[in-house]
């Protein structure tokens, strides 16, 4: 693989170009979630295709006193790893080599978007992000770019930013990848002692929980949605001794009110026990959000949803997030 490891502009402008390009961006520290990635840029770029991994932890969407000088640099494991999962080229550029004039002074704005949830907690960050991924964007040049659905934020900027913008760019999104127990695969989670590990598990747990609450109260309703509707039929019901469905009828109002409330009471029960866990898991913040511009589900919210937590056990902060669909009301 080191013949393909590329570190400039010019050595990445002069690589043959077979079929269809997929481009894969990384900090580096890769791990089976970046693996899988790769593969599946490798399933859709082809056999004739072409699949770039670039590596590069970029200082822009580090905020004061997050972890950049910290951040783990593992370039000759990541070469392995990307080799393995089916790259054909990884492109590690410096800090030098993407920002020649030092800091940039025209960068991309992620606007309203990116001021929410992560954007309120790392003022900034998204600019950065969006900044340097339209860079590689334009120096990769690829038919297709794939990320990770775990930053659910950062993917859903990366799509605007694509449609607003008109890059020539399909984006594709690859579900989180989690170990045995729950936990997403992030490079952070290197850092976790034992005891924060147990801590941590709560973040999935919790977004479970939603889930799980979603489906029982999405089942209820379709069961009293089967009953009988009027006060009357479901009396009469009632007297032949049907009392689950007479109930199920009178319950279809609460099963489809406030829904998006009662997915977040769920998952915020997981984190409050959390907290009182020993090291404590301290929330920065829960949200239910509309994917299109992260804004909060309302209680009559109907279709598709993201549910994300954020929160930091001992000095590692996490994030995580599931896609849950609401269904219409009827």
């Amino acid at each position: 693989m080191t013949e393909l490891l590329l570190h400039t502009a010019d050595e990445l402008h002069k690589l043959p170009r077979t079929g269809r390009r997929a481009v894969v961006m990384t900090m580096g520290a890769l791990h089976e979630g970046h693996a899988t990635l790769i593969r599946t840029a490798r399933e859709q770029a082809g056999p004739e295709g072409q699949v770039v991994v670039t590596v590069f932890v970029n200082p822009l969407q580090f905020g004061a006193g997050e972890d950049l000088d910290r951040y783990p640099r593992t370039l000759d494991a990541d070469l392995s790893i990307a080799e393995e999962a089916g790259a054909d080229a990884v492109f590690a550029p410096s800090v030098d080599e993407v920002y020649p004039g030092g800091d940039p002074q025209v960068r991309v704005s992620a606007g309203p978007m990116g001021e929410r949830l992560e954007g309120a907690t790392r003022p900034g960050h998204f600019d950065g992000m969006l900044t340097v991924v339209a860079k590689l964007l334009h120096l990769t040049r690829p038919d297709l770019a794939l990320f990770g659905q775990k930053d659910a934020q950062q993917l859903a900027l990366i799509r605007r930013m694509v449609t607003d913008l008109n890059f020539p760019v399909e984006v594709v999104g690859v579900p989180t990848v989690r170990e045995e127990d729950g936990l997403a695969l992030s490079s952070r989670n290197r850092y976790l002692s034992p005891a924060d590990r147990q801590t941590a598990l709560a973040l999935s747990r919790a977004l479970f929980a939603g889930r799980d609450r979603l489906a029982a109260q999405a089942a209820l309703r379709a069961r009293a949605e089967a009953a009988p509707a009027t006060d009357e039929r479901a009396t009469a019901l009632a007297r032949l001794g049907e009392i689950r469905a007479s109930a199920d009828a009178h319950a279809v109002s609460a099963a489809c009110a406030g829904l998006p409330d009662a997915v977040r009471a769920a998952a915020a029960h997981v984190l409050d026990d959390a907290a009182r866990s020993e090291p404590p898991l301290v929330l920065d913040y829960l949200a239910l959000v509309d994917p299109k511009d992260f804004t909060e589900a309302g209680p009559d919210f109907t279709g598709q949803a993201v549910l994300a937590v954020a929160a930091k056990v001992g000095t590692t902060r996490l994030i995580d997030n599931i896609p849950l669909e609401f269904g219409a009301h009827s």
